[in-house]
């Protein structure tokens, strides 16, 4: 009778997790695409991550928006050899966008709210104090990052 009781106490935990997860407001990346390294992702936080993403020619890329406010994928065209020039994205909270890569190079991109400094060389951001400063006091870099597109 205990053993049978432990099993169906496990099968609770394990429900009860599940449940946690799919109503923690958060997308979760497949597994197939966390691994590949095909992700980039807005942790909750005005960043990319990873900062440099490396692909071969015919995979995509799927930017993850687990912020609470929305940001844009914006292509850095000057510097942009990988294809897809004049991307412009509004991605919002909770929200993915996927782009495919035919084309061996560098795709730079940034968000478009959150990329510039200001002239003390501090992140501009929405809001009346502007610069992305954490707990500690540091402040970030300008949200951007690279995906480099190999044969």
């Amino acid at each position: 009778m205990s053993r049978l009781r432990i099993v169906f106490v496990m099968l609770a935990l394990v429900a009860c997790g599940a449940a946690v997860l799919m109503n923690s407001g958060q997308l979760v990346p497949s597994a197939d695409a966390a691994v590949s390294g095909r992700m980039v992702m807005v942790p909750g936080t005005d960043k990319f991550t990873p900062f440099a993403v490396t692909i071969h020619v015919g995979q995509s890329i799927q930017w993850v928006n687990n912020d609470t406010d929305s940001h844009y994928v914006v292509s850095n065209d000057t510097f942009n050899t990988a294809g897809n020039k004049g991307t412009n994205h509004l991605l919002g909270p909770g929200q993915k966008f996927t782009l495919k890569f035919t084309t061996v190079g560098v795709f730079p991109f940034y968000c478009s709210f959150h990329a510039a400094l200001d002239a003390d060389s501090q992140p501009i951001a929405p809001g009346p104090f502007g610069g992305i400063q954490d707990s500690n006091g540091n402040f970030g870099t300008p949200m951007n990052g690279v995906v480099t597109v190999v044969p």
